[in-house]
């Protein structure tokens, strides 16, 4: 599966958080780390959308309030495929951040 760096962040700070439930507030550190952050609204709408798609594929359960429209989430939880595939990202080694097309064509 391919996973935005959101998403990543979110299944890797839940698969080492220490409680079962994480408050949705703990994933609006990503932005901390970023240059050029985008603005807190859209901060909060891209945390939803990233929370949302891995509850659709079933890495994450949602608990929060239901409305006749929309969901509210606070806190999530990793179900057993998303230990599993955080466990993976964890273990995967980053990628080097060298312009590999630069330096094949000086050569």
């Amino acid at each position: 599966m391919h996973f935005s760096a959101l998403q990543k962040y979110i299944l890797k700070s839940c698969y080492l958080n220490s409680t079962a439930k994480v408050p949705r507030l703990v994933f609006m550190k990503y932005y901390q780390n970023l240059t050029k952050a985008p603005k807190h609204d859209a901060q909060v709408g891209s945390v939803t959308k990233s929370l949302e798609s891995l509850i659709d594929r079933s890495l994450l359960k949602g608990y929060g309030v239901r409305t006749p429209r929309k969901w509210f989430i606070s806190e999530i939880k990793l179900t057993a495929v998303g230990k599993k595939v955080a466990k993976r990202l964890i273990g995967q080694q980053p990628p080097l951040p060298l312009p590999l097309k630069k330096l094949i064509l000086k050569k």
